[in-house]
């Protein structure tokens, strides 16, 4: 392990970056993290690594490409196997990736049309995302993590984006910590392991670089 060449280019706000960053952690590797400016000039090396997207994260073993975080945190486990971060048996994994990719095609999209919107649009945004945090209570049940007692693949994967919720509750006027206490409880116990804390992106600051888009965007 000592001998690869890790190298992760990564934009500090990017929940999808701290994905990779957390799985790196819990396995273990070493890696050097690259910061890019997405909002300005992107590096030559991000823009021929990952010239479909010319997004983060992008990662780099032995001089190898893998772009999209939900398949960089596969490959890490596979590539170091140990501790598991999907179950053993083959069902146990397809339902883990069922919830992973509900996390991708649902959590930052839905919390995005609340920053995104004006007016009445944003109370209807508010209900669609609070929906889609019940629809994962569910899948928590009363365990402490996605994958049981131990942190795994759906925890990984979701876990960076609640470092938006922050935004999500002062643009929508809501606290997540009443309408999904379930989901509020999980991410605290998440921020008391040491590989998603060192990692987990100031939501204060999260909060203001949305303010930031806003006024980009002409939202405000």
């Amino acid at each position: 392990m000592s001998n690869d060449e890790v190298i992760l280019l990564d934009f500090w706000v990017s929940p999808f970056a701290v994905r990779a960053k957390i799985a790196l952690a819990e396995k273990g590797v070493e890696f050097e993290a690259r910061q890019e400016d997405l909002l300005g000039t992107k590096s030559d090396l991000l823009l021929t690594s990952n010239p479909i997207y010319k997004k983060v994260p992008v990662l780099l073993h032995n001089g190898k490409v893998v772009n999209e975080s939900s398949i960089i945190v596969s490959y890490i486990d596979e590539v170091w196997p140990t501790p598991a971060l999907l179950p053993p048996c083959a069902y146990g994994r397809a339902t883990a990736r069922f919830w992973a990719d509900y996390v991708d095609k649902k959590v930052f999209d839905g919390g995005s049309k609340i920053w995104k919107s004006k007016g009445e649009e944003v109370a209807v945004a508010k209900a669609e995302f609070i929906e889609i945090l019940k629809v994962l209570e569910g899948a928590l049940g009363e365990k402490d993590f996605f994958g049981g007692d131990t942190y795994g693949f759906v925890d990984i994967i979701t876990i960076p984006l609640t470092s938006w919720f922050y935004a999500y509750e002062q643009y929508g006027g809501f606290k997540v910590e009443v309408e999904a206490p379930k989901i509020a409880a999980w991410i605290k116990r998440s921020l008391e392991k040491e590989s998603v804390a060192s990692v987990y992106p100031d939501p204060v600051k999260v909060y203001e670089f949305v303010g930031m888009l806003r006024k980009f965007h002409g939202i405000e």
